[in-house]
């Protein structure tokens, strides 16, 4: 039943997007991090006519199993066709190419768990050091599985 209630919710959300709609999310996981810290509401808008992303900046592809939120890094060519190459801030590599018909849309909002909005300046980075921000979740794992341990 959780199945079949995140494929239907999933299909909305991507109706919404073809659409023109702004979907509005909650992050999950630490691929983004520290950008995007999990349960975060994360605000994605279609691109418009003509409309690609910018190197730097947050975008959401699809994939079958929901929407993944990276930053775009760079285009690629293959034969005619423009691939697009994704990496989360805390992940060692890249992700593998996508293309236009896979993009969602860009990250336009982010609110942290606590409720602050994100700046949109700061959303944009062009260098993000992946090394540490890997580094940082790692320890931020770490201390909460060892603050549990004390709490129990």
């Amino acid at each position: 039943m959780n199945r079949l209630f995140h494929s239907v919710l999933k299909e909305i959300g991507f109706t919404l997007l073809a659409e023109g709609k702004t979907l509005k999310v909650k992050a999950e996981g630490y691929s983004m991090y520290p950008a995007i810290k999990p349960g975060s509401v994360i605000y994605i808008e279609p691109f418009g006519e003509g409309n690609r992303p910018v190197p730097g900046e947050i975008i959401a592809w699809k994939k079958e199993s929901g929407f993944v939120v990276h930053r775009f890094v760079r285009f690629l060519k293959e034969e005619e066709e423009i691939q697009f190459i994704t990496r989360g801030d805390s992940c060692l590599n890249e992700d593998d190419p996508v293309t236009f018909d896979q993009l969602a849309g860009r990250v336009v909002r982010v609110e942290t768990p606590d409720g602050k909005i994100i700046p949109a300046a700061s959303r944009l980075n062009l260098k993000p050091n992946h090394s540490l921000n890997r580094f940082l979740v790692r320890a931020k794992l770490y201390f909460n599985k060892v603050k549990r341990l004390f709490l129990n």
